[in-house]
């Protein structure tokens, strides 16, 4: 059922995946910083202060090449268009309306209003006397860089594994997180792999393949408190005709989560998700969440939170520079760039905070630490019985015990044959020796009687 560690170790994150991450990145950057971002921001400008009421009956608005566009007047509006609008031209514009968010250079005197290439006019009668002047390379860089990171890691989500960066990241999590939950539950990979499987995958394994290895998750996740209420045995809920899917479902995990807890249960639905974006990856949103929820929230989530400070400690300085007008009011793209990069770093702190699993509620683990300490109790009564049984035979009944053993083992001692020589024989070679010792000690005292 498991895969081998051969064909586990080739799925690696490789340069054909960083490389093609890469291209779309710049690709999709090129394509927003230089045409998607010059007209959505005057799209935006043009909606907040483009010339509305009696100022149209005055003049019209222009388009011009690019995401331009130039007030001029009716007359002179119908000459432009008929000699087709190229560029603003000095002597067709009257300069009230300005929006000009090309990378062009302009001049007072060929266009009536002069601008760098690097750089973005709006002005409007609502904007003040004085055109707006915004740097795309300072204040809108950051946000289509962003946007290009966004779409580049969404498409390799869809992507093979072979070429894809997300794809490979959730393929590798789908096996990593099959391990974490080998090593929390103990279960051997047949095991992980049974628990872990999509539906209409475990409905095709026999019942009887499945069998043993329920019975071991039955049996592990045997609480050890003590009930009044009657424990089902496993025989009693599994045969040949069950449906294993529905018993994986209704008995088998149910127990996991009392005896494990609710995030090895939610690791179980989790990696069951991700390998159905592993068939399909038409799925992306179960295969993110398996990234996001067991290895990006768990690795990353201080980082997140230290960018986020950060990036509000950039905004508060640009304002205060602003405030104390280092910073003019017709150059605002330094507080433009603050502001979009403390959004972003919002929006992953959010996303970030989205996914990171809730800890465990406080009165589901007293409740399981009542229960352990329950089934502690339960077994030092059990010993502390058995130590209390161990101590009567050792000091009220070991007196006579121990009287009767020993006068047992003396009479078994005496009227043994055996022990008699042996007592008479040493008693009668300590006489011997204690006379030889004498005689030859006195010997003239000897010879004489």
């Amino acid at each position: 059922m498991a895969k081998s560690a051969s064909s586990e170790s080739t799925k690696k994150l490789g340069t054909q995946h960083i490389t093609l991450l890469v291209v779309l990145i710049v690709a999709i950057f090129s394509l927003f910083q230089f045409k998607v971002m010059p007209s959505a921001v005057m799209g935006f400008i043009n909606y907040l202060f483009a010339p509305s009421g009696e100022e149209l009956q005055k003049l019209e608005m222009v388009s011009y090449d690019g995401s331009c566009l130039a007030s001029s007047s009716k007359e002179a509006a119908a000459k432009v268009i008929a000699q087709g609008a190229h560029d603003p031209n000095k002597e067709l514009i009257n300069g009230e309306f300005i929006f000009d968010f090309t990378f062009k250079e302009r001049t007072l005197d060929e266009n009536g209003y002069a601008k760098t290439s690097s750089e973005w006019v709006a002005k409007a009668t609502n904007l003040g006397e004085f055109q707006i002047i915004l740097e795309p390379w300072i204040a809108f860089w950051y946000l289509s860089l962003v946007i290009a990171i966004v779409l580049s890691l969404l498409i390799t989500m869809f992507l093979p594994s072979s070429i894809g960066f997300m794809a490979i990241l959730f393929d590798l999590q789908v096996d990593n997180t099959k391990a974490k939950i080998r090593l929390q539950t103990g279960f051997q990979d047949e095991i992980v792999d049974l628990l872990t499987r999509t539906d209409d995958k475990l409905a095709e394994v026999d019942s009887q393949i499945a069998e043993p290895y329920f019975r071991t998750i039955w049996e592990r996740t045997e609480s050890d408190v003590r009930s009044d209420k009657r424990v089902l045995e496993f025989d009693e809920v599994f045969d040949e005709n069950v449906d294993i899917v529905r018993f994986r479902e209704i008995h088998l995990y149910p127990r996991i989560k009392e005896f494990f807890s609710d995030f090895v249960l939610k690791e179980i639905e989790d990696t069951k998700n991700g390998i159905h974006w592993r068939r399909n990856h038409i799925h992306i949103l179960k295969g993110f969440r398996l990234y996001m929820a067991h290895h990006f929230t768990e690795k990353y989530s201080n980082m997140v939170t230290g960018m986020a400070y950060g990036g509000a400690a950039l905004l508060v300085v640009s304002v205060g520079i602003r405030g104390l007008k280092f910073i003019p009011a017709a150059k605002p793209s330094i507080i433009l760039f603050s502001t979009l990069l403390e959004f972003t770093m919002l929006c992953l702190m959010a996303l970030t905070m989205l996914y990171t699993e809730e800890e465990e509620r406080m009165d589901k683990m007293l409740k399981k630490m009542e229960d352990s300490n329950k089934s502690s109790l339960e077994s030092l009564k059990s010993q502390q019985h058995d130590i209390h049984q161990l101590t009567n035979v050792l000091v009220g009944q070991s007196a006579e015990i121990i009287k009767t053993r020993v006068e047992a083992a003396i009479t078994g001692y005496m009227t043994s044959d055996d022990n008699v020589k042996k007592v008479v024989a040493q008693e009668i070679s300590e006489k011997i020796l204690h006379g030889m010792r004498e005689a030859f000690a006195n010997p003239v005292n000897g010879q004489h009687k």
